[in-house]
Parts: C-alpha cells; sequence; structure tokens
C-alpha cells in the first residue's frame, strides 16, 4: 500500500501522542520506537517513513492512528449489500480503482465515501463536484475497499442485465450490417446487452473483445491501447446465452460447442462500418470469445504520424521507393505492421505504378490498388494468391504474412525478377528476420541477394497531454532501463490518470522501431548464417538504432512513461550504448 507524503507529515508533526499510541494499539515495541527516532535525529527523514522502512509497523497502523488523530472513522469492514448500486451510476470503475474511492450512502444533504487515503483531496473534490453535497470521510484497507468495488459495481452491472437469460430474438435480420444505435428497449435482454459491450468497446476504441468463463463468473476485458482491461463481471448462467447470440450475429453453428469456429460480424455504428472478427475456442467451462475490431476507412496514416521520425523515416522512404527487392516488417500480432505497410504503399501510390496485395483480412481499402481477400475454405492462400499475381505483371506485391517456405520463395523469386515485394514476418526483432527465413527452408543466398531491409516495430502508450506528470525518476528506475544517471536534456513524466483519458493516465499509441538496411557487411553475415546478436552488433556498430533506444529518446521526450517502456519493450535487451 501506498503512504501518501501528507500521512508522514502527519506523523511527523505529532510525533510524541503518535509514538504513544502506535505503542499502545499495534506491536511496535518501546526499543523499536527509540531507534526510530535516533535514526530520524540523524538522517531528517520522517518518523513513519523510518518505522515502515524498519517493517516494524504496517500502513495501516499508520492510517489507524492518523484517523484517530484527525476524527475520521475506520471501519475494519464494507456492508457491500447495504450500498445502493445506483450510487456509482456517474463514476468509472477504473476512477473508482485508481483514486481507491467508493460512494456509500447519499442523502439529501451529503455523499459518504469511504477512501484509502483520507488526504486525497483531488478524488474528495470530485465527489463533491459529482454530488453537489458535503463529503463526509471513512478510511478502510485497501484489500477491503477494492473488494467491495469490485462487488459493488458487478451489481451495478448485473441490473442491466437483470433478464439476460431471456430467449433472443433468432428472427433478426442478420443478412446486412447491424446497426447498434438502432437497439431499441423492445429488443431482448441479450440482444441489448451483447450491442452494448460492443458499443463500448467501438466507444473506447478498444481492438479486442475478451468474453471468458470461468467456474462462477463470466468475465469480459477490452485490449485497450494493447493492454488488457476488465470491465465487467457476470453469472456464469448468462454465458450460453451471450455466446449463442454472438454465434447467430456471425451466422455459425450455435449447437456446435465442442470445436473452434471463425466467423465475422459487419456492423454501422455512427454512420461508420467496422468488422468484427470472430474466433472461439471450448475451454474447461464453456466458449471462451474473442472478437477482434476492424474500423473500415479509406484513411491510410502517414509514416509521420504513426511515429517514425529522423534517419528512420529517410531510410523507409528510400526502401519504399526501390524498384525491386523484399523489405519485411516484423513484429507481435496487432503492432501495426499491416498499417505500416499501407503508409509505405501509400507513398508509391501512383498511376504509373501497378500494385496487388494479399491480406488477411483487407483492413485499409486503397483506391488504385487491387486487394485479394485471402479465402481458406476455397484453398486461396498467401502463396497461392501470390503465384497468381505474378502472372498479372505488377510493380508492387505486398503480401499480408511470410508464415511458410513456399509463400518466402515466391516472394524472394518475385524480387529478383524485377519486383519490389513488401510482406510482414513474426520475430522479435529486425535482426531475427534472416535466421527465421532459414529455417523455414530458404537458402542464404536467396536471403542476401534480394532482401534490402527490415523493420521491427512495437506500439506502445502515449502519455495523455492532459494529466501527464514531470518527475524525477529514482536510482532503481534509472538501472532498469539501463541508465546510470539522468541525461541532463531529458524530460521525464510518468503517468496520473484523469477524465479525458478514462483515468488511465494514457491515450493513443505511437510506435518504437529498429530499421535493419541489408548493407555489404550484413549480406557476408547472412551468407554465413550469423546468429541474430552477430547481425544486431554489425548492424548497430553501421548506425542502426535498437528498439530499445528510440523507446528511450520518447521516453526522454516526455512522450511515454518508464513503466510504458518496461512493460512494452524487453528491458534485458543489449544495453551497449544511452548509458550516461
Amino acid at each position: 500500500m501506498r503512504i501518501s507524503e501528507h500521512m508522514l507529515e502527519k506523523v511527523e508533526g505529532q510525533k510524541d501522542r503518535i509514538g504513544e499510541l502506535l505503542l499502545k494499539h499495534t506491536s511496535l515495541t518501546q526499543d523499536q520506537l527509540n531507534e526510530a527516532l535516533d535514526l530520524q535525529s540523524e538522517t531528517g527523514m520522517l518518523i513513519g517513513e523510518i518505522l515502515l522502512k524498519k517493517n516494524y509497523i504496517h500502513p495501516h497502523d499508520i492510517i489507524k492512528v492518523i484517523c484517530h488523530q484527525v476524527n475520521i472513522p475506520y471501519i475494519s469492514e464494507i456492508k457491500i449489500d447495504e450500498i445502493d448500486a445506483n450510487i456509482v451510476g456517474d463514476i468509472p470503475i477504473n476512477y473508482a480503482k485508481h483514486h481507491e474511492i467508493l460512494p456509500l450512502l447519499e442523502t439529501d444533504f451529503s455523499i459518504t465515501v469511504v477512501v484509502t487515503d483520507p488526504f486525497n483531496f483531488d478524488a474528495i473534490n470530485d465527489m463533491q463536484e459529482i454530488f453537489k453535497k458535503e463529503v463526509k470521510l471513512l478510511v478502510t484497507s485497501p484489500l477491503k475497499l477494492s473488494e467491495a468495488i469490485n462487488r459493488v459495481y458487478e451489481r451495478a452491472n448485473r441490473n442491466m442485465v437483470d433478464s439476460l437469460e431471456d430467449e433472443f430474438d433468432e428472427s433478426l435480420d442478420l443478412d446486412g450490417p447491424i446497426d447498434i444505435l438502432d437497439a431499441g428497449a423492445d429488443e431482448a435482454p441479450v440482444i441489448r446487452f451483447v450491442n452494448s459491450i460492443i458499443f463500448r468497446a467501438v466507444k473506447e476504441r478498444a481492438s479486442d473483445i475478451h468474453i471468458e468463463p470461468y467456474e462462477k463468473e463470466t468475465i469480459y476485458r477490452f485490449r485497450i491501447n494493447r493492454v488488457m482491461t476488465e470491465v465487467l463481471r457476470q453469472p456464469i448462467k448468462t454465458h450460453s446465452a451471450v455466446s449463442s447470440r454472438i454465434k447467430v450475429m456471425a451466422k455459425l453453428d450455435i449447437a456446435e460447442k465442442r470445436m473452434p469456429q471463425d466467423g465475422r460480424i459487419p456492423i454501422k455504428m455512427a454512420g461508420k462500418d467496422i468488422d468484427i472478427r470472430l474466433s472461439t475456442v471450448p475451454v474447461q467451462y464453456g466458449e471462451r470469445i474473442v472478437m477482434r475490431i476492424l474500423e473500415k476507412n479509406n484513411t491510410v496514416l502517414k509514416l509521420e504520424s504513426l511515429g517514425f521520425r529522423g534517419e528512420v523515416l529517410k531510410k523507409l522512404d528510400e526502401l519504399s521507393h526501390q524498384k525491386h527487392g523484399v523489405v519485411y516488417v516484423s513484429g507481435p500480432t496487432g503492432h501495426g505492421k499491416t498499417t505500416t505497410l499501407f503508409a509505405m504503399l501509400d507513398r508509391i501510390n501512383r498511376p504509373d505504378r501497378m500494385i496487388i496485395t494479399v491480406e488477411d483480412p483487407v483492413e485499409y481499402e486503397m483506391a488504385g490498388i487491387s486487394q485479394i481477400q485471402v479465402n481458406h475454405k476455397i484453398d486461396l492462400s498467401f502463396a497461392r494468391a501470390l503465384r497468381s499475381i505474378l502472372r498479372q505483371n505488377p510493380d508492387v506485391i505486398m503480401v499480408g504474412e511470410t508464415r511458410d517456405l513456399e509463400t518466402a520463395e515466391m516472394a524472394i523469386q518475385a524480387s529478383l525478377t524485377g519486383h519490389f515485394v513488401l510482406s510482414t514476418i513474426h520475430t522479435n526483432d529486425a535482426s531475427s528476420a534472416p535466421g527465421r527465413l532459414i529455417d523455414m527452408g530458404v537458402q542464404p543466398f536467396l536471403i542476401a541477394s534480394s532482401l534490402t531491409g527490415v523493420l521491427a516495430q512495437r506500439l506502445i502508450q502515449l502519455l495523455c497531454n492532459d494529466c501527464k506528470e514531470t518527475y524525477t525518476p529514482n536510482a532503481v528506475e534509472l538501472e532498469l532501463i539501463g541508465l546510470k544517471s539522468a541525461p541532463k536534456k531529458a524530460q521525464f513524466h510518468r503517468a496520473k490518470g484523469c477524465a479525458k483519458c478514462n483515468y488511465r493516465g494514457y491515450a493513443g499509441l505511437t510506435v518504437v522501431s529498429e530499421l535493419l538496411t541489408i548493407s555489404d557487411g550484413i549480406r557476408p553475415l547472412i551468407l554465413s548464417k550469423a546468429d541474430a546478436s552477430t547481425i544486431k552488433k554489425m548492424a548497430v556498430k553501421e548506425g542502426m538504432k535498437t528498439l530499445r533506444q528510440d523507446a528511450l529518446e520518447k521516453v526522454y521526450d516526455g512522450l511515454t512513461s518508464i513503466d510504458e517502456m518496461l512493460r512494452a519493450i524487453n528491458a534485458d535487451e543489449n544495453q551497449e550504448t544511452d548509458r550516461t
């Protein structure tokens, strides 16, 4: 648990009385208190901080004593069943968890809230602003409050779908796109519930909806900015109706629950066309459902707006205008590889160039480009489509993914016969791509003669500009990112959370990348089947900026935080540079 400076200062201001109370109400001994007082006179540290660091007391002990001093009741139990769940209707659960605050009782003149920090004035003022009433405080432990928040919000959500087990309308016309905003009150509860989940996910710009059944409940989670966030829990008895409804929308077999199924749901929302890719797999307590949300639009982002800059942007522009060769973009699923490929295609999409793509699925629709959708049901794979494309004599080919030897060899042969080929490949970094192709069975001399560049990228969260705060990182944080001291011009920021970012502290994504260009120094290493670390060392020697270095620069510029960098980028990556 975090103890605020206000609490420690309160202890310091009344240390004689606090010491007596701690001796009386906790396991603190007189010898331990005397030792802490001696350290306090030597170091100047707050007495409460010393006692906590020595593990002589628990954070709850300080809170209880402070509550006694300032006449704020400390409660050990929260009577959750007596709380009206409607009281939290205007307060997002993310806010309640972030600020550790929960309204308990509303009267005509006051609102009683329970907190873990009675000096969290920002949250207390927010409650006064929301309810327009006097705020009365109670204090409890973080564990008790967290449990109460989960149960109260669970009940609030359940109220919305009390009759979720009612039959849904199977006669609903599903031939065309379903307009989510047309969902009316006369529809069956399960339809309204599923529509509301999808609506909320799109509104919060989630990329995926995860529905996970467990023994007693079903957990609903969104992936927002690449981070999983729990949004709802429902009794397990509701899961069958929800999964059946979703499968009906995707025109899947609702009776088949033992085999995985895949489908798609086209919907309209606020005039936008949205394509939902559905995947179900049987697990222990039902069917686990994942819905990937793809917003269909004709707006292709520019490389600059994606986050590319400097030398990497310049080299990507040069690679895009090549007449032949292969360029791969690598990275984990969902980290914007296809978006980057289309941003590169956008730079060369001119009437004098013929461009054909093979994709699964088609995420962007671009005028002037012929796009082929992979269809495994009729055996239209990447390799088979690519074979047919070559007969069309294109200038530029984009292959959605290189996952097997046949596709890799055909892409390379196409580049050797005068075509420029773009594709994606799953590797952890740029230097691993040649080895991955060799593992597939491609001959090293073919790779060395055709491969011109590999871009590795990750998406990381951008700090919210409305609430990010400047701070000085401590020695431990600097060590985690491979620094001995902070660079003089660096400005470090951390997430705080506000209404505009839904109290997450982050808003939007940017790309961090490393670009391996196949130089005269790299080709001999590929021919000799050198490992990825050897190739990386040579590339760094020739000036390649690694993923970690690019992420560090964005931390220095205040675009993201150290925490986000450590989450998104492997902190154990080679730390051969950037130390000060």
